[in-house]
Order: C-alpha cells, then structure tokens, then sequence
C-alpha cells in the first residue's frame, strides 16, 4: 500500500472511531471477509477466532450476528456461522437491483441536490481521481484506499436523496458488492477505464443530466459483473 493510501485510510478510521469492543471485531471481522482473508463459504469458528480477535467469545458472538443482519455471514443454528457464499448468480441479482436503487437515488438528488450538494461531489471525485491514478499503477496494494474514495463518491453521488429506506437499502447492497469488486479488480484485467467511467457519471450529474447520468452508473455498476463472467473467476 502506498503512503498515499495509507494516508486515505488512518484519515477514514479517524473519523470514524469503533465506540466499542463489539463495534471493533465487527469491523475487523467485516474487513477481513471482503479483503478474503476468511473465504466464501468458510466456518467462522468462535474459539478459534477469539485469540485472532483478542476478544470474548460472547463479544465475537454479538460481531458476527451483527455480520449476518449485513448478510455476509451464515448463521447455521446450533452449528455455528459462515462466511457468505459467492456465486454468478448472486452478483447478477445483486447488480440488478442496486442498479434500481443507485440510480432512482441520484436521480432524485439531481432534482433536489443544491450548491453544497454539488461542491461535496466535486471534492469526492477529485480524491477519487487521485486514488484512481494509484489504482491503475498497483490494483492489489492500492485497492484498499481507492475503495474508501469510490464508496465516498458513491455516497455524495445520492446524498441529496431524502429517502432513507432507499438509502439504507442502496447502502447495504453497495456493502455487499465489495467482495465482488475487489474480484473484478485484483484479479481481473487492470481497471484501466474505471476513471473515465467516473468521469462520465460526474459529468451527467454535473449536467443535471438525469437520464445520461442514469444509464452511465448503469453500465458502471455492471463492470464487476462484466468482468467476473467475461473471465470465469466465479461459477
């Protein structure tokens, strides 16, 4: 990871502390199942984690359940938890409907968005844009920073939408699209037009181009799924 990187990182966690033994197992569990260091479909066992975790088994309990309300673990009754599998199948249904989602939200924040709307998608594409520089340099050691500056951008993209279910639900599948980008990234070919398709979606946007703006993020959002089928790196 670049210095640059980690720099974009200690800023993020700064800002956005855990408050609680519980909130940092989460964290670091939630962390380490998209980054794969826990493989899809992989038991989670409690005792063995809590030496890792430096935690209670009941706190890694309570991490875990907390996993599951985001759907990337399994709980298996008695029989403890899993990672989530990932599957084509998945990313195809995942994709459709945050394509649904994504796009009614920043459609709505087009309409109402305002100057302090505006100038927050600016500064978060310009930090997008540097992340993605160091992106196309070192897909692997650099995708942890870029991912923070994407989700941000994401993130002001819809900003201005009043719609907090929407929001909540947009949020929760762009958590689970993670794992599936970091696939598409790390071991696909080097995202190389990554930046110009964020240029096209910060351009409509800045437009008040709604319909433009909505079919970029559409094709946007479908790169990950275009890449995993085109090069077979999941069934």
């Amino acid at each position: 990871m670049s210095l640059a990187d980690a720099d974009v990182l200690e800023a993020h966690e700064a800002a956005d502390k855990p408050r609680t033994l519980i909130e940092t197992a989460y964290r670091q569990l939630r962390r380490d199942i998209i980054n794969g260091g826990h493989q899809a479909g992989q038991k989670l066992r409690v005792e063995h984690l809590k030496a890792t975790y430096q935690v209670s088994a009941g706190t890694l309990r309570e991490a875990l359940a907390l996993l599951v309300s985001d759907s990337l673990v399994v709980a298996q009754g008695q029989r403890g938890f899993r990672v989530a599998p990932m599957s084509l199948a998945d990313l195809e249904d995942l994709t459709r409907m945050r394509t649904l989602l994504e796009c009614e939200a920043v459609r709505e924040s087009i309409a109402l968005g305002k100057d302090d709307w505006e100038a927050s998608v600016v500064s978060a594409f310009h930090k997008l844009s540097l992340a993605e520089q160091r992106l196309r340099v070192d897909p692997q050691g650099a995708f942890d920073g870029w991912e923070v500056c994407n989700r941000h951008f994401h993130e002001m993209l819809v900003a201005a939408c009043t719609s907090q279910w929407m929001l909540r639900f947009r949020g929760l599948l762009y958590q689970q699209s993670e794992r599936y980008r970091r696939v598409s990234v790390t071991k696909g070919p080097p995202p190389v037009e990554v930046h110009d398709e964020h240029r096209a979606i910060f351009e409509a946007v800045m437009a008040r181009n709604a319909d433009l703006a909505g079919a970029v993020l559409t094709s946007h959002v479908h790169r990950a799924l275009t890449v995993i089928r085109k090069d077979g790196l999941l069934k």
